[in-house]
């Protein structure tokens, strides 16, 4: 009798196996595929990773995408530069320029682009060029404004004083992104 009872838990399963195959995608599937269903929880359909910046003096950022998730910390810097690395709904899950994460709601972000000097003091040249004219020195730490971006130079705004800053010198900007 035991012999049999396993043989028909064996085909039982097997049976339950073909039936989930035959089943439309699930949510978490189709996102693995690319296939969309209507089961997906969507997010902006933008590109992710991106770049955006804090639209508040004031953001909390929570263990999870929704406000039942406790905030882990606040950020206290309207403008700040984030990385966009995750969406769910209208839910952001951001990384800050020191690697940190968590969520955010989306309309805690702006798509305005900023940057900050990460770790070692960079020049603003009045010109793209490393012979021009230094208009000022920026600090680690210091967060601006960027105008455009192309080659290996960004145009900038930094408390009223504008120039060109070497792209590797910022963090907020990809490696070859163009921003106009």
């Amino acid at each position: 009798m035991r012999i049999r009872l396993s043989v028909s838990l064996c085909l039982v399963f097997a049976a339950f196996v073909t039936l989930l195959s035959a089943l439309p995608e699930s949510g978490a599937n189709a996102q693995t595929t690319g296939k969309s269903t209507s089961t997906q929880r969507k997010g902006s359909g933008l590109p992710i990773p991106r770049f955006a910046s804090l639209r508040s003096d004031e953001v909390n950022v929570r263990t999870g995408p929704g406000t039942r998730y406790p905030i882990e910390w606040v950020f206290k810097r309207k403008a700040m530069p984030v990385e966009i690395v995750a969406e769910f709904e209208n839910w952001r899950k951001i990384r800050d320029w020191q690697g940190a994460s968590g969520w955010v709601h989306q309309s805690l972000l702006t798509g305005k682009r900023s940057f900050i000097i990460p770790s070692k003091p960079a020049r603003l040249h009045k010109t793209p060029a490393s012979s021009a004219e230094v208009v000022a020195k920026l600090e680690p730490e210091v967060v601006g404004e960027i105008r455009s971006c192309a080659g290996d130079w960004c145009r900038v705004k930094v408390s009223g004083a504008s120039g060109w800053v070497r792209r590797t010198g910022l963090w907020g900007v990809y490696k070859s992104e163009p921003i106009n």
